[in-house]
């Protein structure tokens, strides 16, 4: 017998009827094991009570090639009618295919990144082809499903055939892992996406195929088997802050926001825990429609929003650590190593640490791992949620508060609610406006302002709270304090302008102090260059130093003058 040969991912296998007419794609786990899409199996016919008992796997990997009949494992096929819940299978081989693999399935975030999928298309049913595309988290309603968009108008699509190919990331640290199967595609014209079933999710349907996963978990805010926390936003506190973070969470918010939780992670009784569970694959996947359709608005987040949640409860700098290393699949180190790592991960992470405070040693998680990640979250475009049970340490840097404790100095007023709602609302303009200013240009200038933590978050939750109570007094604070903070903001935006404005102008002088001397000493003119280039360079290269720039300007234009008023004097002469 010749020497078996892999051309490729072994894994990849093709699944055929009874006859050898391919329906999809396989993910061939070890010797007697293939993972699939339930309905793929349906439409072979050995499906469960289905018209035969078996189907073929065939190899498109291995050198010789190999065909084996195979069945569903006892117990092991998923598929909930209409609504496609689940839509896995595990079949096993009546023979071993002895290719001597054990595939291991990752969980991964979903949240972004392109992957790849090789499937059994009708231009290339038998040798199949493979196609690029780009992960995007949100399932579109269905549950434990993530979203597949194209990568490229021009490339081929995921379509009839590709059901069951292995979902395989293309690069970052999970590069060249399969984390998922496909399950759906979907094409409208020029419009074109698909579904994936992510391992987390995939475990929920079949434990079985547990000896076959590693990775970190997206939720470790609370043990697995712990039930939904019903009742949580029966309370109007509890609700408000729920929509509040579902905004930041579900917006095009980056940066650093902290949560004040109380019991942040007691069972069954936290808004943050039942928030996170909304974008966990494994908890969505159990869940029934009911339970997410029928929840108030802003109170649901997509499907991989959130990449990490862990609960730093009694739990050591090291452990916090660990699991994020373990989460994300970085190379591990130092805490500043690690730190560095998320910062530089691509695309940005989303993380949910809760109970801070309630950490073996909250300062040194603060100080060694949480703070600075707090301190460039924004600007390395990552969001970082973290859970207080108390109030969160005086330095530590942030960008929104939810603090839920009742506004200090409430005084009666005969402020409406209406009034408030309305200040809040130009509070919240003038924010978003300042945050969209401080991305364009903060980040240009040498020692900058930092943008003012945004208030409107925390006064629409406690406005949210006091106008259920007629002629709360806590009204008139909460419009004071969007005062407050409105004027903070135009203040920033002031300076920031101001700034902004000195640049331009110091760009137009150095110009056109260019172009004069090109027009009296021509463009080669060594002595006015080696102080024209640090100029120039100054002016462009982040982080700008107005003050340095300004003497640098100054140093050539100062020059260009003095020889062209010397040029002068010597024709008068």
């Amino acid at each position: 017998m010749g020497q078996h040969h892999h051309n490729g991912k072994p894994w990849r296998v093709r699944v055929d009827d009874a006859e050898g007419n391919p329906h999809g794609a396989g993910v061939l786990l070890d010797d007697r094991h293939v993972l699939t899409c339930a309905h793929v199996v349906e439409f072979t016919g050995a499906a469960p009570g289905g018209r035969i008992d078996h189907l073929q796997i065939s190899s498109v990997a291995c050198n010789p090639e190999w065909t084996r009949t195979a069945r569903v494992a006892p117990g092991s096929w998923v598929h909930e009618g209409d609504t496609q819940r689940g839509d896995v299978a595990l079949l096993q081989l009546d023979e071993p295919a002895d290719c001597g693999i054990r595939t291991t399935l990752w969980r991964s975030p979903l949240s972004g990144g392109t992957v790849s999928a090789y499937g059994f298309p009708q231009a290339s049913r038998m040798i199949g082809m493979g196609t690029d595309a780009e992960l995007s988290g949100f399932s579109g309603g269905r549950d434990g499903w993530g979203l597949l968009n194209l990568v490229r108008p021009d490339s081929p699509w995921i379509e009839q055939g590709y059901s069951g190919a292995g979902v395989v990331v293309r690069d970052g640290e999970f590069k060249d892992r399969v984390i998922g199967i496909v399950v759906a595609d979907y094409i409208d014209g020029d419009a074109r996406a698909a579904w994936m079933l992510p391992t987390e999710s995939i475990e929920v349907h079949l434990p079985q195929i547990k000896p076959f996963t590693d990775g970190g978990c997206v939720n470790r805010m609370q043990p697995s088997d712990e039930k939904w926390p019903n009742g949580v936003l029966d309370d109007a506190l509890q609700l408000a802050l729920t929509q509040e973070l579902t905004r930041l969470l579900g917006g095009t918010w980056v940066g650093t926001a902290a949560v004040g939780t109380g019991n942040a992670t007691g069972a069954g009784t936290s808004w943050l825990v039942r928030l996170v569970r909304t974008a966990d694959p494994a908890a969505r996947a159990d869940l029934s429609d009911a339970e997410l359709t029928g929840a108030p608005a802003d109170t649901v987040l997509g499907l991989g929003a959130i990449d990490a949640a862990y609960d730093a409860r009694g739990r050591t700098v090291a452990e916090v650590a660990c699991y994020f290393v373990d989460r994300f699949g970085l190379a591990g180190g130092e805490d500043r190593d690690i730190v560095r790592q998320l910062l530089r991960r691509r695309p940005p992470a989303c993380l949910v640490v809760g109970s801070v405070d309630r950490a073996e040693d909250p300062e040194g998680l603060i100080r060694n791992l949480l703070g600075p990640l707090a301190a460039r979250a924004r600007s390395r475009g990552i969001r970082l949620v973290l859970g207080f049970e108390s109030k969160p340490p005086a330095d530590l840097r942030f960008d929104v508060s939810l603090d839920p404790e009742r506004l200090a100095g409430s005084m009666p007023g005969d402020v409406t609610a209406e009034e408030v709602e309305e200040a809040v609302g130009r509070l919240a303009a003038a924010e978003d406006a300042a945050a969209r200013l401080q991305a364009e240009w903060g980040l240009l200038f040498f020692a900058a302002s930092r943008l003012p933590p945004a208030a409107a978050p925390r006064l629409r939750v406690r406005l949210a709270v006091a106008r259920g109570s007629a002629l709360d007094p806590e009204l008139a604070a909460i419009h004071a304090h969007a005062a407050a903070a409105r004027a903070e903001v135009t203040r920033y935006v002031d300076e920031l302008r101001r700034a902004i404005t000195t640049l331009e102008d110091l760009r137009k002088t150095l110009e056109l102090h260019r172009v004069r001397a090109a027009r009296y000493f021509g463009d080669e003119d060594r002595r006015l260059g080696d102080l024209y280039a640090p100029a120039a360079r100054v002016l462009q290269t982040p982080p700008i130093d107005l003050k340095a720039a300004r003497k640098r300007v100054k140093y050539y234009t100062d020059e260009v003058n003095r020889r062209i008023e010397e040029g002068a004097d010597h024709a008068e002469r």
